[in-house]
């Protein structure tokens, strides 16, 4: 219990104050153990960092699931126009939230490849699971015909364009950029299909 009680507790210290700026005293203040207790369960600082923040996007991909179950009744559009403004109120009330994203793009410089072991594999399963809603949107003719993998990948850089606002910015201006770039991001998925037989030469 108390190995969860250490890392439930470094999870708010890692979120507000970085890999380099949190402390192990102050962590183990907050338990009510001493410093050296931490060893018990974990080898150092690096290893509490790494496995926290491996817990914090465990924690972010249920929520996220979570977040497509619970709303599984709405049009697809609905559904991925809703998750931005989820993922905003997430990252707000969530010290999960909070050290995931900014680890995806500001890791510590010595655990770059650690962390980013973490990273990649979580935005790959992103854009596949995205990808699969797509296709089944398609096959209930939610939307028309597009490229999912495509549409997918795009939404993801969509997203990985406003997020900058939710750590550099304010809700308001997360928000500002959303309303105002969503109704273009999703005329040009539901153009997709179109681009994309435009671009077969004649003959093909």
């Amino acid at each position: 219990m108390t190995a969860h009680s250490i890392r439930d507790a470094a999870l708010y210290h890692f979120a507000r104050d970085g890999y380099e700026g949190a402390s192990l005293r102050a962590i183990a203040d907050e338990v009510g153990i001493k410093k050296p207790s931490i060893y018990a369960h974990f080898s150092g600082k690096e290893d509490l960092f790494m496995r926290t923040l491996e817990y914090a996007f465990d924690e972010v991909r249920r929520h996220t699931l979570e977040y497509f179950r619970d709303q599984n009744h709405l049009p697809l559009e609905e559904r991925l126009r809703g998750l931005l403004t989820w993922f905003e109120q997430e990252y707000q009330a969530h010290a999960s939230a909070r050290l995931m994203l900014r680890n995806c793009y500001y890791p510590p410089p010595d655990l770059y490849s650690q962390v980013m072991d973490l990273v990649y594999p979580f935005l790959d399963g992103m854009e596949r699971a995205l990808s699969r809603l797509l296709q089944r949107a398609i096959r209930e003719e939610d939307v028309p015909p597009l490229p999912a993998e495509q549409a997918a990948i795009a939404f993801m850089t969509f997203l990985d364009g406003i997020t900058v606002e939710i750590i550099y910015g304010s809700s308001r201006r997360y928000k500002r950029r959303l309303d105002a770039a969503w109704p273009v991001f999703w005329y040009g998925v539901r153009s997709l299909n179109e681009v994309a037989r435009s671009a077969v030469p004649e003959g093909d």
